[in-house]
């Protein structure tokens, strides 16, 4: 009986950056020409953008309306609150991320790099003494929550979401005044700080709002069915600057004249809220209807009601399904709170709009825009990140 040889391996190269680079990027002639062309064109942007921001560009619009662009019309003498309420949110945000990496490296490179970046970016920051002092305090807290959060057993983490809950009326408490604190009215809330506070209360209410509504729509009930479909199908039916419009200008119309005025920022929230809240439905629907049956039938065998089934079975893994299609919509929320500047609202874009109105600053778009767009980036880009990470430590996609 005749042997078969084994045969070595198959020789490779080893993975060296001129192989990698060989390879992908100069493989064929017209695979090399069109890299070259893109690397002379890459080159020209790069160069003309550099050239721009340290030759052309005026940045002296952002350091003199710095305070602008963050917390509007803020009183100046309360400003020490607005760094109060950072540094609960950075506690607890560290808390949080540390305990979501505590399988990982303590000091990876890129931690180390924005942890760097932070620094110097807190030292050169045109910003005054003591708000320098504040900053390098909220970094420095950042850091030591995120090694804290890394330490602490994960059943006591587990009240994390208690403390959250806990620090939203402290924070409301600190931002609105009231109780022993001067009272700022929300005509006076601009630029960031409105900006994240739209954002963040229309996020934690329409998420159960969109959740009812999703059960609403798959509901035995009749009645319920229908109101829970057409709410939704009209609300997606209307664009949302339509909405916002009924309710910044239309709404108070329609209201006895007795009733009192509803407060814009209110408005504002509810309209966001009932908007997004018809999205993130259909997004939820598509993961209850991702739950295997035979789950739901197990559930009902062993004895399991139709509200213990839902909340114990069901939603827990239609959530799970739909995380990178929540945290798209989240992050379309965030974004969605510019269309207020159309209603004098001065968050981010309002007060952008504002400066560029100041005969001082006339035609300085691009360095505003762009300071605007890097906030915005950050912030998403953050929240992408965020979801990311939940994704794989659920092991969406994988399990």
């Amino acid at each position: 009986m005749e042997t078969i040889p084994v045969l070595p391996p198959p020789a490779t190269e080893s993975p060296t950056p001129w192989n990698w680079t060989r390879k992908n990027l100069f493989s064929t002639w017209y695979n090399s020409i069109l890299t070259v062309v893109c690397l002379i064109v890459s080159f020209q942007v790069i160069k003309g953008i550099i050239v721009w921001a340290t030759t052309k560009a005026q940045w002296r619009v952002l350091e003199a309306n710095l305070p602008l662009f963050f917390v509007g019309r803020f009183p100046s003498e309360s400003y020490w609150r607005l760094w109060v309420v950072t540094g609960i949110i950075t506690l607890l945000a560290g808390l949080n991320w540390g305990n979501i990496q505590r399988e990982e490296r303590l000091w990876n490179p890129p931690l180390l790099i924005l942890l760097g970046a932070a620094v110097v970016g807190a030292l050169i920051s045109p910003i005054d003494l003591t708000s320098r002092l504040y900053l390098l305090g909220i970094i420095i807290a950042a850091a030591t929550s995120y090694f804290v959060g890394r330490q602490i057993h994960p059943k006591i983490m587990g009240w994390l979401p208690g403390f959250w809950a806990l620090s939203f009326p402290v924070i409301l408490w600190l931002i609105k005044g009231g109780l022993g604190l001067t009272e700022v009215s929300t005509n006076d809330w601009g630029g960031l700080v409105l900006t994240v506070f739209l954002a963040i209360i229309s996020i934690v209410l329409s998420f159960p709002l969109g959740v009812l509504l999703a059960l609403g729509r798959q509901s035995s009930l009749p009645v319920v069915r229908l109101l829970s479909t057409l709410y939704i199908e009209i609300i997606r039916g209307l664009p949302l600057i339509g909405i916002l419009f009924l309710g910044q200008v239309m709404l108070q119309l329609f209201l006895p004249p007795e009733y009192p005025k509803l407060d814009r920022v209110i408005r504002a929230i509810a309209g966001l809220t009932l908007f997004s809240a018809a999205y993130l439905a259909e997004n939820v629907r598509g993961g209850l209807q991702a739950v295997p049956r035979g789950q739901i039938e197990a559930a009902r065998a062993i004895g399991l009601n139709t509200p213990l089934l839902t909340v114990l079975i069901v939603l827990p893994q239609a959530l799970r399904t739909v995380i990178p299609a929540i945290g798209g919509q989240f992050i379309g929320l965030f974004m969605d709170t510019s269309l207020l500047s159309l209603f004098g609202m001065l968050e981010l874009i309002g007060i952008s709009r504002a400066v560029l109105a100041n005969p001082s600053y006339i035609g300085r778009y691009a360095e505003v825009y762009i300071f605007i767009g890097i906030i915005y980036w950050v912030f998403c880009y953050s929240m992408s990140l965020a979801s990311r990470k939940i994704e794989r430590n659920l092991g969406v996609g994988h399990r």
